[in-house]
């Protein structure tokens, strides 16, 4: 992950390695937030971090 701030769905799916539906499906769910720029939905790096310190561990 670089330095920027906000991330577009495609690559927060790349990042999360799952597809973009599936990330639409998290941010309907509210388990990931997003903000909205004119018509563009956008992540931001905190709310990602904090989604992927909120998973749990698989045993």
């Amino acid at each position: 992950m670089n330095d920027k701030l906000l991330y577009r769905v495609p690559e927060v799916a790349s990042y999360l390695s799952i597809s973009r539906s599936k990330v639409y499906e998290l941010l309907k769910s509210g388990a990931l937030t997003s903000v909205h720029i004119d018509r563009t939905r956008l992540v931001r790096k905190s709310d990602l971090e904090a989604y992927v310190d909120s998973l749990a561990v698989a045993s």
